[in-house]
């Protein structure tokens, strides 16, 4: 088994036959993830070239077959330097000693030592808690756009007539397609971002004192996770625990865990089902499942109420932070940094025009992330944070603020909770608004309106005493057209903060703040 150890601290010195074998392996796993990801290519230029036929395959697969010799040879050979090296002795009786003892000293110890992920003892399941009847096959239950009502032979030719795009799609989404989406599943890009990654982790252990822990999601897929606890440290945030879910190339070790960290939060962090030591592929049921049981986990294992999380998402993480205060509506707060409302769009602008009905078909099929539509089942919180330099997320440049997509998530999020503010009007002086790149330019058109803040306050304060109903909300039906306005405008500014910069600049903790509650 393919083992790195780190002593807390000090790096694990393999001798000099487990260190040549060891880089002769980790070439040979190299060569074989960039053969794989190149297999279309390649198989094409031999097709083309005469070179897939018996009289040329039989010699190659006697080359392969004594490569693979060789390597088990090598694999035997680094076997044999690790048995003779004391330090690597006292890690495997350390591991072994878990495995059979899982105590919370053993996994102490254990905790001192990075290894491949697939040999930690798991700390958490989902069938702890949760009774396996209740759920799907495929695991727990994702917000599916309405069917279309047909009839039943109309439905059948129709099944037939899309059945090849159906197997396109199905091929786009679990080659090409997935790895598109989520880059840092890509094993090359991993392990480039091996150092990286080991420097953040220990950093977390030793610095902050983090728990590496492994959780089991009812679909099977192994997830890491990381946790530090400030429940005893005497900062007001500390009884808070933030869940971080991460970008389509971010990891807990080196993402967006650091931002609630320095505002002295207890804080979780968790990778994406098939990144680094999580296992899996990251296609939104498997997404899903890992959200679940990382909430699971925070509940029932390290024992904070649902009314003491707030769940803070970057990027692509959007989609599980939505569907979790979807699922779990009790979650104090949420807060969606760089996030967009739907992928449909993003998709389309990376795609030939040619391919638009593949596209959409593949999209909301295999991979459709409707964080829009998730969010709108939530009641609570909600604090969206817009990059005004965004490269990512816009559907045309960085320098058409308009584009991006975070704009279309807040009018989806007001109109939903504030149908009768959101009318053209409120909508078009919304976009006014969100139009301006800078803290001058919005003060600029927020005082055009002549936005009476505390009035507004006054009207939804007066609301919530009266009605205490659950959004959507009424309010602004028997409004003016001016009120409705300032009204649309002072919610906007509520909701949605603007941070100059890029989409990967870490967010510092100073635009960490909580969201606006009545």
């Amino acid at each position: 088994m393919a083992i790195f150890a780190l002593l807390q601290g000090w790096t694990y010195q393999p001798k000099s036959l487990e260190k040549h074998t060891d880089s002769i392996l980790g070439w040979a796993s190299a060569l074989w993830s960039l053969s794989y990801y190149s297999s279309p290519l390649l198989l094409c230029y031999l097709y083309r070239k005469g070179y897939i036929c018996s009289s040329k395959l039989v010699p190659v697969s006697q080359y392969v077959g004594t490569v693979m010799v060789c390597l088990l040879g090598v694999a035997c050979l680094r076997g044999w330097g690790r048995w003779r090296n004391s330090e690597y002795l006292q890690f495997i009786s350390i591991l072994e000693e878990t495995r059979k003892n899982h105590t919370s000293s053993n996994k102490k110890k254990l905790a001192c030592y990075d290894f491949d992920f697939s040999h930690w003892p798991a700390d958490f399941s989902w069938e702890e808690v949760s009774n396996p009847k209740l759920l799907s096959k495929t695991g727990v239950s994702l917000l599916k756009p309405e069917p279309k009502l047909r009839g039943a032979a109309d439905s059948v030719l129709n099944s037939l007539r899309t059945l090849p795009c159906h197997i396109v799609s199905f091929l786009i989404a679990h080659s090409f397609g997935r790895r598109m989406l989520y880059p840092g599943s890509v094993f090359l890009l991993q392990r480039a971002m091996r150092p990286m990654l080991q420097q953040g982790q220990a950093r977390l252990i030793e610095e902050c004192e983090g728990q590496r822990n492994k959780l089991v999601a009812c679909d099977g897929n192994e997830i890491d996770t990381m946790f530090v606890d400030r429940r005893r440290d005497e900062g007001q945030h500390g009884q808070t625990l933030v869940i971080c879910c991460e970008g389509n190339a971010g990891f807990y070790e080196v993402g967006c865990m650091n931002t609630p960290l320095e505002g002295g939060y207890s804080v979780l962090g968790w990778n994406h089902p098939g990144f680094a030591g999580s296992t899996g592929v990251p296609f939104p049921q498997n997404e899903a499942n890992a959200m679940d049981v990382v909430i699971q986990f925070a509940v029932h294992k390290l024992g904070f109420q649902l009314s003491e999380i707030v769940v803070y998402a970057w990027s692509i993480g959007g989609f599980t932070a939505s569907w979790a205060v979807m699922s779990y509506p009790e979650i104090q707060a949420l807060v969606l940094d760089a996030s967009f409302d739907d992928l449909l769009p993003l998709a389309l602008k990376v795609m030939p025009d040619s391919w638009r009905p593949l596209v959409t078909h593949t999209v909301r099929q295999y991979m459709n992330l409707n964080s829009a539509d998730q969010l709108c089942k939530y009641q609570g919180p909600v604090l969206l944070i817009r990059r005004t330099k965004d490269e990512i997320i816009t559907t045309t440049g960085p320098e058409d603020i308009m584009s991006n997509r975070g704009n279309n998530l807040l009018l989806k999020l007001l109109q939903f909770r504030y149908p009768q503010v959101m009318t053209d009007d409120g909508v078009r002086a919304i976009r006014a608004w969100l139009a301006a790149s800078n803290h001058v330019e919005e003060a600029a058109v927020y005082s055009s309106y002549e936005v009476d803040d505390d009035w507004c306050v006054s009207v939804l304060q007066s609301y919530k005493t009266e009605r205490d109903v659950f959004f959507p909300w009424s309010v602004g039906e028997d409004m003016t057209l001016e009120g409705r306005r300032q009204l649309a405008l002072f919610l906007a500014r509520k909701y949605m903060r603007n941070f100059d910069s890029t989409h990967c600049t870490p967010l510092p903790y100073s635009e960490f703040t909580a969201p606006w509650r009545l």
